[in-house]
């Protein structure tokens, strides 16, 4: 399993990578290999707002269908479209196949993410 150091980690499985107030947003190699075979990603809208916690969208799987919440708030500035039609993209690479990219309100809420180290502990 990959922990990438240059990201921040959720206790929900999301990634962050950090570009100055905005963070880019994805799920992690652990969450993806939970989850199996990705069939669809419900995207949000550029202009939604979202709320650390709260779900912005769900993935759905061969096997279930789950929540992706919000690792920060802000206004959601860009989605991969390119899910739409390749959602499996998160299981071959969910590192480099982002979701959602946020304009983050709050710039303190990153503290209360991971480091690699940390989230790798988290998931054992």
């Amino acid at each position: 399993m990959d922990f990438p150091k240059n990201l921040k980690y959720s206790d929900d499985h999301e990634w962050v990578r950090v570009e100055g107030d905005e963070a880019v947003v994805g799920i992690t190699d652990f969450a993806q290999s939970e989850l199996g075979d990705v069939v669809y990603v419900d995207l949000p809208s550029i202009g939604d707002w979202v709320k650390k916690g709260e779900a912005f969208g769900t993935i759905e799987a061969v096997k279930t269908v789950s929540d992706m919440l919000a690792p920060v708030s802000g206004e959601v500035i860009a989605v991969n479209e390119t899910l739409n039609d390749s959602p499996e993209n998160l299981n071959k690479d969910p590192y480099e196949s982002w979701i959602i990219k946020i304009k983050m309100s709050d710039l303190t809420e990153l503290n209360d993410l991971m480091d690699a180290d940390a989230y790798e502990k988290f998931v054992g």
